[in-house]
């Protein structure tokens, strides 16, 4: 059986997308980046965490398999994760406005002796963020638990220019390589 390491409803949504039955693991899996970490290194063992912490939790069960993943908005280098409150969110937001970050989504699938990883990288382009827009985003209270401070799929999306990549990737879960990877494992049909 398959189960989602996450407790993101947009990651949940997004797996059901692809027509499997799955589980849900509610996990508190630490999410700090490690002094000198890169970004990719940081969201992939992330993602990895995620997954083999849920694997101990369903472990005995035949067939389980975990899929685990992170999302992180990176912006020179620079990793925005989710705003402590709504000031560093105000920041995050100042930040991105009016240029190009990059979001990394790195998804994990682990089972019984097997292990199969992807990543998508997604550039997104924002407008030019007034105070107001910036403070009426905040006011809808959309940006919590978000990284970077924004759902791409919400009112945020009026403000993104350009994107280049995965819009599910920037939501969560790339369905693209989630699917490919469910396919090594046998859960989708090749």
């Amino acid at each position: 059986m398959l189960h989602l390491a996450s407790r993101s409803p947009r990651r949940a949504e997004l797996l059901s997308r692809l027509g499997l039955d799955f589980g849900l693991l509610d996990l508190d899996v630490p999410e700090q980046q490690a002094p000198g970490e890169p970004a990719f290194d940081y969201v992939r063992r992330v993602a990895r965490e995620k997954a083999g912490a849920g694997l101990l939790k369903v472990l005995g069960a035949p067939g389980a398999v975990v899929l685990g993943a992170d999302t992180e908005v990176i912006l020179e280098d620079r990793v925005f994760g989710k705003p402590a409150d709504a000031g560093e969110a105000a920041a995050m937001l100042r930040a991105l406005s009016g240029r190009t970050h990059e979001v990394l989504t790195a998804v994990a699938l682990v089972g019984a002796g097997r292990e199969a990883q992807a990543a998508s990288l997604t550039r997104v382009t924002l407008d030019a963020l007034s105070e107001a827009d910036i403070a009426r985003y905040l006011g809808s209270g959309e940006w919590q638990g978000k990284a970077g401070a924004y759902a791409i799929q919400g009112r945020f999306e009026m403000h993104v220019a350009r994107l280049d990549g995965s819009y599910s990737g920037v939501m969560g879960l790339p369905l693209r390589d989630t699917a490919g990877l469910l396919r090594q494992f046998g859960l989708l049909p090749a």
